[in-house]
């Protein structure tokens, strides 16, 4: 598989981020610091939320140093039932997630990675919705990603399936930055802030900008790493000695991974 090239100024290292989908205060930010290059960073009220905390934050975050990980969350199967729901679905997404970017102070070019929570076999329409994301975007004047699963589905008779493979071999020729999530005993290290990050190539998807390899709470059935995680199953920084802030812990090859500073 050939992989796009990483951004100018990417180095050949891994940086560690961290997301949540509540904004942990601006308290928090200077303990995060310490142990985290970027943060993700919801343009949209996160799945099943109705609003956005995050909303507003930008210019501290860049003033304290972070970088960025856009998020956007996406529809579910069930919302994008025939073709006139998902076309109608994609061109409102769009537009609402270019606007809040601009709103943000994010600039033309940033990547805006579309939060997918489901994984296994997608319908047509969500291809259909994923291949249009990126096109729509991409006239807007930003760049099309997706967070999904590369954690391997066992689904039988010798079959495995892995979620982000599976889409972008659904939606070739398009092209979509990956950010993906495998929080899986192996290759995940489990909770831990690591001095050397493993690369994002380490979760099993050459391609991938960023990997999330942990998660909270830890996801019994696949986390079988359990290194670093509190007895509640969740996953804190180093420096929250009080856990104020459970979070997921990603790595990446850029510092920027959205090129959100510019």
């Amino acid at each position: 598989m050939r992989c796009p090239p990483f951004p100018a100024n990417s180095a050949p290292r891994a940086y560690l981020g961290f997301d949540r989908n509540d904004y942990p205060g601006d308290a928090a930010l200077p303990i995060l610091r310490k142990s985290f290059s970027f943060a993700g960073y919801w343009l949209s009220p996160p799945p099943s939320g109705n609003t956005n905390s995050w909303s507003g934050k930008r210019e501290l975050l860049r003033s304290q140093g972070f970088g960025f990980a856009l998020l956007f969350a996406g529809p579910t199967s069930g919302q994008l039932r025939d073709e006139p729901c998902t076309l109608k679905r994609v061109a409102e997404d769009t537009q609402t997630a270019a606007a809040a970017a601009r709103r943000e102070g994010f600039s033309p070019g940033s990547v805006i990675f579309l939060d997918v929570e489901e994984g296994g076999r997608l319908p047509g329409t969500y291809f259909t919705y994923l291949k249009l994301w990126a096109s729509k975007l991409s006239s807007l004047g930003f760049r099309a990603g997706i967070y999904c699963s590369s954690t391997p589905i066992d689904e039988g008779q010798g079959l495995t399936l892995i979620t982000s493979d599976f889409i972008r071999k659904q939606i070739e020729p398009t092209k979509l930055v990956l950010w993906v999530y495998n929080d899986a005993g192996a290759p995940s290290p489990g909770c831990v802030v690591p001095q050397n990050p493993p690369p994002p190539s380490k979760s099993g998807i050459p391609c991938a900008r960023i990997w999330q390899y942990a998660r909270s709470p830890r996801d019994r059935k696949t986390a079988t790493h359990c290194s670093g995680y509190a007895k509640t199953g969740n996953c804190y920084a180093p420096g929250d000695t009080s856990h104020s802030w459970f979070l997921d812990i990603n790595t990446s090859s850029s510092s920027d991974p959205s090129d959100g500073n510019k």
